[in-house]
């Protein structure tokens, strides 16, 4: 540990910058930039890191001792006396900022702050006001020992940072006397857009708006400093900050924003803080804007229509291994194939999934474009229509051939491959699905394209609310895993032991119960039987192979079997579809015998296409454990060799970058770091963003005018018809499955098959993203379920245990 006696104790802050981040910290650096910058910060002076290594040393503070006991840790900075050599060096300071009494500010600067990705906000002390030579002393100690407050160590754990790897310096300024203060973001933290600049305003010093204690005056300002909208503190409340000082603070910020952005080489928007004094505004503290949304894009009619089915899909932001490894390489292989017969192209998946520093960050609906194959696509479609029936399609060779392929990964135990195997499976895998492409592409004409005639029909008729529930009657692969699912809960029903145990409130315990219980091995067979057939199935998005599978983990399965146990089985649910066919076929113009037989053969032909679209769906999934296992594989092994901490580091990686690696087995050590460090930087990037949604959903949320909006609560897209009512029940992930009860109103912030089994016990479901044709509207429809999709913030706007009336005909929900 550095004593401090060759390096400074205390240095100016118009002379430090983004070089002496070491020595002031992030916040001292980013302050002397502003000064270099011309910029308006009040003046002051630095407490460097130096002063504070040397007064731990004399403490006897011991950094891994410190992260384990924060308590003890403070307790040694704050008792132990200062050395006269930082006393004597803070005091002639203090004198070059004015007389005795001169009020100033205290701040904490960690080396580890204010940076991009690590903002520490508030992690740290700050102490303003503070007078007297004696009292500003201690406010420097107690700024030290807040580096171990119990809040800052967790937040440091949380982002990697050991606590060998950080130290603090103190920044001290003259206190501004603010008439008003406040934060500026250069950029909207919750849009992402540049041109907006957000201002929180509130009378008096800015620590009061920084910690959340007051409701500040909130402004949007664009960069040319014109106000375009102000929301007041209050009803009533005067101005905090005019239009003219509004404008002053947008130049100044724009400038700061600037000068970093310069310093980089590339755009940095800032988070700033202000304080306005006498008209003039000064600037106290900038620091790069963290976990801030991209530039929302621009979408086409065709993106807004497609929008939803990719949001749902990245409800969970991917992996650089789910990108890499299993959508570039396999599924969208399998979605060209398919384009292509019709001669449409999509966009490379670069323009799909923009990345930062191979870190998947945002999402942007693709904009198939035409090409000349188009020209003759009517011909191919038919000729494949005629040739290939929906019908047939489980005995086309090519799922014969797409089996043994799923088989033979299967019985494979990618541990006893040599490492260039290893990585080639991944490969094999991705090739494993083109099978599967090349069925739909022989079938999907003709599972499609009676929906046209349909429509003009029902148009025709003047029945095109009957849409959705005709065409939702057929037997579907996910129908029959959820009809396994209610059977097993009937057996927990009838076992008193069996069912004492899943009353309890936890999945896990409920399947180690299962597991290990000798009186419970007969049902475990089953379980595992069921897994067998249906526990490929995707836990989170069928485009994500990082995530773990039913069979992978049964903890959601043992939750939704809780959940169906928890109430005995209702009665036999009403045919939506078939009371909407009989309905159709009750309209005059269908009575005679051949105009009814046509209706029921376009319905019935609809029906089959949405039951090949999913099958196929759910024997594409069949691939999911085979590579998830493979990638987990090629993790283990170089966490064996100390370039991953764990072997599920594996999926921050691309696999170009796994496949370009050496085997572990030679790895130098050198390389083994490289390799644990970028792991370590996209796991950074993976924490920062994990609140920012790939793709806001409110771009998406449908309009809603006239009756169908006027006093709804929540309004989207109408998905499955009805109206029920029931207390609201809000199931944020798998996790929670086993909360919802019998009649209540599922609310959920996407779907996927692994939550249709709910729908069963769901008086109506109410989902913030997805359409008419995503997992959750098929299903609801098929189990005559109300829902309501892509409501945008559903799972925000509603609480557990509230009364609502959902209508699915008209897509609202009702507060009651």
């Amino acid at each position: 540990m550095d004593d401090g006696v060759s390096s400074p104790r205390v240095l100016p802050l118009a002379s430090v910058g983004a070089d002496d981040l070491p020595a002031v910290g992030g916040k001292g650096a980013n302050l002397g930039e502003l000064v270099a910058a011309g910029l308006p910060v009040p003046p002051g002076f630095v407490v460097t890191t130096a002063a504070y290594r040397a007064h731990a040393s004399a403490a006897g503070l011991d950094p891994a001792a410190a992260a384990a006991d924060p308590a003890r840790a403070r307790d040694l900075l704050t008792r132990t006396p200062l050395a006269p050599a930082t006393r004597h060096g803070i005091a002639a300071a203090l004198t070059d900022l004015g007389p005795e009494g001169t009020r100033v500010a205290v701040r904490s600067s960690a080396t580890a702050e204010d940076l991009p990705g690590a903002a520490f906000a508030g992690q740290q002390d700050t102490f303003l006001d503070v007078t007297g030579t004696d009292e500003e002393l201690d406010a420097v100690r107690r700024c030290w020992a807040s580096l171990w407050t119990d809040r800052a160590v967790a937040y440091r754990q949380r982002q990697g940072i050991g606590p060998e790897e950080v130290a603090i310096a103190v920044v001290v300024q003259r206190m501004v006397p603010a008439q008003a203060a406040g934060v500026l973001f250069t950029a909207n933290p919750l849009t992402g857009r540049r041109a907006e600049l957000v201002v929180d305003a509130a009378p008096g010093l800015g620590d009061a708006v920084v910690s959340g204690e007051v409701t500040p005056e909130h402004l949007v300002v664009g960069r040319d400093g014109a106000v375009r909208s102000v929301l007041p503190r209050y009803e009533g409340a005067s101005r905090v900050l005019s239009d003219a000082a509004a404008a002053q603070l947008a130049a100044l910020a724009v400038r700061a924003e600037g000068h970093f952005s310069g310093l980089a080489g590339e755009e940095v928007p800032q988070d700033i803080e202000w304080a306005l004094a006498d008209g003039r505004i000064s600037l106290v503290q900038a620091r790069p804007m963290t976990a801030l949304p991209p530039e929302p894009p621009e979408l086409g009619r065709i993106q807004r229509t497609v929008g939803p089915f990719f949001l749902e899909m990245f409800a969970v932001r991917p992996y650089p291994l789910d990108v890499t490894g299993w959508l570039a390489r396999g599924v969208l292989p399998m979605l060209d194939l398919m384009a292509g017969s019709i001669g449409v192209r999509f966009p490379p998946l670069g323009q799909v999934i923009r990345e930062r520093e191979g870190f998947p960050l945002q999402l942007v609906p693709p904009r198939p474009r035409p090409s000349l194959p188009m020209v003759g696509a009517p011909l191919s479609l038919a000729r494949r229509a005629r040739r290939y029936d929906v019908r047939r399609w489980t005995a086309d060779p090519l799922l014969a051939e797409f089996d043994a392929a799923v088989a033979a990964l299967e019985a494979e135990d990618p541990a006893a491959l040599p490492w260039p195997d290893l990585v080639r499976r991944v490969d094999r895998c991705n090739a494993s699905l083109e099978p599967v492409a090349r069925i739909r592409v022989r079938y999907l004409p003709s599972a499609f394209v009676p929906f046209a005639p349909l429509r003009l029909l029902l148009a025709a008729l003047g029945l095109g609310r009957l849409a959705s529930p005709l065409v939702a009657g057929e037997r579907t692969r996910t129908r029959d895993g959820n009809d396994a699912l209610e059977s097993l809960a009937g057996v927990v029903r009838a076992d008193p032991e069996l069912a004492r145990a899943a009353a309890g409130p936890d999945p896990a315990e409920f399947l180690r119960a299962v597991r290990h219980r000798p009186e419970f091995a007969g049902f475990a067979a089953e379980l595992d039987a069921f897994l067998a057939e249906y526990g490929h199935r995707e836990s989170v998005s069928v485009l994500l192979a990082t995530a773990p599978t039913w069979r992978d983990d049964p903890t959601p399965v043992a939750a939704i079997l809780m959940s169906l146990a928890a109430a005995p089985p209702e009665g036999p649910m009403p045919d939506r579809a078939a009371e909407a066919l009989s309905e159709l076929l009750a309209h005059p113009l269908l009575r005679p015998r051949r105009a009814a037989a046509a209706a029921r053969a376009v319905v019935g032909a609809c029906r089959r296409g949405l039951a090949f679209r999913e099958d196929t769906h759910f024997h594409a999934a069949r691939l999911l454990p085979p590579l998830r296992h493979t990638f987990l594989e090629l993790g283990r092994r170089l966490s064996e060799v100390d370039a991953l901490a764990a072997p599920e580091d594996v999926f921050h990686l691309r696999f170009e970058e796994l496949a370009a690696l050496a085997d572990p087995v030679v790895m130098d050590d050198a390389e083994a770091a490289r390799v644990r460090g970028l792991a370590a930087r996209r796991a950074r990037l993976r924490r920062e963003y994990a609140g920012v949604p790939m793709l806001d959903p409110g771009l998406f949320a449908p309009a809603r005018a006239g009756a169908d909006a006027a006093g709804a609560l929540l309004s989207g897209t109408p998905a499955s018809g009805g109206v029920a009512e029931g207390p609201v029940r809000v199931v944020s992930g798998p996790e929670a499955f086993a909360s919802l009860r019998a009649g209540e109103v599922l609310v959920c912030p996407n779907t996927n098959p692994s939550w249709t089994p709910l729908f069963a016990r769901a008086a109506a479901v109410v989902v913030d993203t997805g359409g008419l044709g995503s997992h959750a509207a098929i299903v609801a429809r098929e189990y005559g379920v109300p829902a309501v999709m892509a409501t945008g913030h559903g799972t925000s706007a509603l609480r557990d245990g509230q009364r609502v009336r959902v209508d699915g005909t008209r897509g609202r929900v009702d507060l009651l």
